[in-house]
């Protein structure tokens, strides 16, 4: 069983033994219950479930930094007079080989405000996008995708 439903169940006989099924006391259980799957790793085996949730909270982290600078972004550039932006279409190789790998990354890059996932090629090897700000140089956008959100994506999914 996913340890991460182990740490849901256990959440949620925390919140039937102390008779409370409001949000603060499923997390106090789904804390509690991260603490005893942390002691209890030796026992599971390979499980890389504490440093894997950690990556997962900084993958949220990262992703939420990106949506508040690029809707800013937007935003002033939609209150100032006259367009900032330089738009296109980017080709980005892709690392993620699985559809869900790839459906959660055209996500994240949809859900950004100045991004949008258009395409996927026939050899499931590139991901196009439309970026809004090609600032300096395609390259850059690329590698803000590759070393941003993919690496984060791959390292929690995988």
């Amino acid at each position: 069983m996913n340890i991460f439903l182990i740490n849901i169940m256990l959440a949620i006989v925390w919140a039937t033994v102390t008779g409370e099924f409001s949000t603060g006391n499923l997390i106090i259980g789904f804390a509690l219950g991260y603490f005893i799957l942390l002691i209890i790793r030796p026992v599971l085996k390979n499980s890389d479930y504490a440093s894997n949730f950690w990556r997962a909270i900084g993958l949220m982290i990262y992703f939420l930094k990106e949506l508040v600078m690029s809707s800013f972004r937007v935003a002033v550039d939609v209150v100032k007079p006259g367009l900032n932006m330089k738009s296109g279409v980017v080709a980005i190789p892709l690392d993620a080989k699985t559809d869900i790998e790839i459906t959660m990354l055209a996500n994240m890059i949809s859900l950004t405000p100045g991004t949008l996932s258009l395409d996927i090629s026939d050899d499931r090897t590139k991901l196009f996008i439309h970026a809004m700000y090609i600032d300096t140089d395609v390259d850059a956008v690329r590698k803000d995708v590759k070393n941003g959100m993919e690496r984060r994506l791959l390292k929690v999914v995988r």
